[in-house]
């Protein structure tokens, strides 16, 4: 039951939060790239903004079942009080935070104003790519947690 809990915990953080980072990473510029300097807003690059801030969004509800599925595994294996787990668990708690309180209002924000053909300011965009970069930081950092475990048996 472990090695299938596992590999759906896995599955599910490959699938699920993959997307997100992309997504997410890509509104910045694409937001940018919608208004250029003098012109009018390009229908098209609009809706490649509207498409990233959705993929963000779904993603981001499908990604609920990658620390459901963790706790399982964790359970599952005994593992609960290890310290990279806690750390773990720690460190998405605080990308989803990220997410959910910087990353998809400000998004949302932005695609609003693009929508309302009013201007977006670069300083917008580069405070999105900050906090965006904080979020992929986050899930890089517990990725890797992921894989050596300190004190691990798996000689990593």
């Amino acid at each position: 039951m472990t090695k299938i809990l596992l590999s759906l915990h896995v599955l599910a953080a490959i699938v699920a939060i993959g997307p997100v980072t992309v997504a997410a990473s890509m509104f910045p510029p694409a937001a940018r790239r919608a208004v250029p300097a003098g012109d009018a807003l390009d229908p098209a690059a609009v809706g490649t903004v509207a498409l990233l801030h959705r993929i963000c969004r779904v993603y981001a509800a499908v990604g609920l079942t990658v620390p459901v599925l963790g706790l399982a595994t964790g359970a599952a294996m005994g593992v609960l009080g290890s310290g990279w787990l806690v750390t773990s668990i720690a460190l998405t708690a605080a990308a989803a935070g990220v997410l959910l309180a910087f990353v998809l209002p400000r998004q949302e924000e932005l695609l609003g104003r693009l929508e309302d053909d009013r201007t977006v300011e670069r300083g917008d965009t580069v405070q999105l790519a900050m906090f965006t970069g904080i979020f992929n930081l986050l899930w890089a950092t517990v990725t890797v947690l992921m894989i050596v475990r300190p004190g691990s048996t798996t000689g990593a």
